[in-house]
């Protein structure tokens, strides 16, 4: 397929990173590649959505990593997956015989190996440089279900109107679903038969990156999972510390161990990340070298630092992101020409292996075979954000009391600016519109 058709599809149909922060797929697509990553590392403790998928549906996953390569002209095309994932290795290995540019190349079972730093270093041994991103290195990365997304609007001419979930934790059916875009966390819950215990903590996302959200929050685009806890467990307490309390605990017992530094990811390949250095001017209370505070700009926000390495139960990447939040407020920017120290000859003896991880983190019961399944689902109402990407939010092309089908557009993306389109995952009619969201409604006249 032509690249520009290409382009205008991705836009069209809604098509944005299905697993992490939301960026427009189309503006991805860019003829400086030469190598296509399909991020199959799934590195978050409990997940088993991408290597369920792309076993299943390894055929239309890999043709269309195949396609995607051949748009941008790029010469190669490499599934990065662990080599635990055998189902999905196997089938992948069967479907790119049909393939020629698709290679699978098996990541260390290691967090966070799904960082697109680590799994560019680790596929293809090149190494991007601290404020670079894997195009500056000739290297494109999507994820699996992003490249099935891509696959429906090309062959199905559907858009994104639902989203794969894991739902886990304290669920009476944990399972993987198909959840229409627009339902809360609590509904995608009770349709896994609800929470297992009174009052449970709901967790949007992985235990590591994810945040304790309201059960009311929304499935949008990019979220990856649901998983319910007992208010009183670790990963809960984690992320529910205060910024204000987080520093007053650097400043009575931080004492400059560096663990947080010397297993930092980002720091091993050589960026200038210094957890240890910015924990120990806060727990000061005194800035003698600015250094570590404008190099917060350099972390990946992987959650290591304060989920894994700190023995005190410090709050490194908390603090280092509201601090980073408080530099860009005030418009100060990265620095222009950071030190780059090369890969550490101590990374191999540092990384952190994903089974230590569940265990440090007390998710072993959790961690257990859930069904994947593609079962309909079809609530009576749902409320679909406008703003669930990178760049500007769609604009919607409906108004109160229109009736909308199943895959309908009902948002547009804003003329000029990065954006993509809005679907409806289902037919119904619109009960209200604001520049926030759009809330459908079944059977409504």
């Amino acid at each position: 397929m032509q690249l520009e058709a290409l382009t205008k599809i991705l836009q069209e149909k809604g098509i944005v990173g299905a697993g992490g922060a939301g960026f427009p797929a189309y503006a991805k697509l860019d003829k400086r590649a030469d190598t296509i990553i399909l991020n199959c590392a799934e590195c978050e403790p409990l997940f088993k959505v991408h290597r369920q998928m792309l076993e299943k549906y390894a055929y239309e996953i890999v043709s269309t990593l195949s396609m995607v390569a051949d748009s941008v002209e790029a010469e190669r095309a490499i599934v990065g997956i662990k080599p635990s994932y055998k189902g999905a290795a196997e089938a992948v290995k069967m479907a790119s015989q049909a393939f020629p540019k698709v290679s699978v190349s098996y990541l260390p079972e290691i967090y966070p190996a799904g960082d697109e730093m680590i799994l560019t270093y680790e596929t293809t041994g090149r190494k991007i440089k601290p404020g670079n991103i894997p195009i500056t290195v000739g290297v494109t990365v999507f994820n699996v279900e992003t490249m099935l997304n891509i696959y429906r609007a090309v062959n199905e001419n559907a858009g994104v109107t639902h989203k794969y979930v894991m739902v886990a934790g304290e669920v009476v059916n944990p399972k993987i679903i198909r959840v229409p875009i627009g339902m809360s966390f609590k509904e995608v819950a009770d349709y896994c038969g609800g929470s297992a215990i009174k009052d449970p903590a709901y967790l949007a996302g992985g235990p590591m990156t994810g945040k304790i959200v309201s059960p009311h929050e929304l499935i949008t685009k990019t979220t990856n999972a649901v998983i319910l806890l007992p208010q009183d467990h670790y990963i809960v307490q984690r992320k529910t510390v205060k910024a204000t309390f987080g520093i007053k605990r650097a400043m009575s017992a931080c004492c400059s161990c560096r663990m947080c530094t010397d297993l930092c990811s980002r720091h091993l390949l050589g960026h200038p990340i210094d957890p240890q250095s910015f924990m120990h001017g806060l727990s000061q209370n005194t800035v003698i070298d600015i250094k570590p505070f404008l190099n917060t700009f350099y972390c990946s926000q992987c959650g290591l630092c304060e989920m894994y390495s700190c023995m005190q139960g410090l709050s490194p990447a908390t603090l280092i992101a509201e601090y980073r939040n408080g530099l860009r407020a005030k418009g100060i920017k990265p620095p222009e020409n950071p030190e780059y120290t090369g890969v550490s000859d101590k990374r191999p003896y540092r990384e952190v292996p994903v089974a230590r991880l569940v265990k440090r983190l007390g998710l072993t019961k959790y961690d257990i075979e859930v069904p994947f399944t593609d079962d309909e689902i079809s609530p009576k109402r749902l409320t679909i954000f406008l703003h669930q990407n990178i760049g500007a939010p769609s604009e919607a092309s409906v108004k109160k009391g229109d009736r909308v089908e199943a895959g309908q557009m009902i948002a547009a993306a804003p003329e000029g600016k990065l954006g993509v389109g809005i679907h409806s995952p289902m037919q119904a009619t619109v009960a209200e519109v604001t520049d926030k969201c759009i809330v459908l409604e079944k059977g409504r006249k």
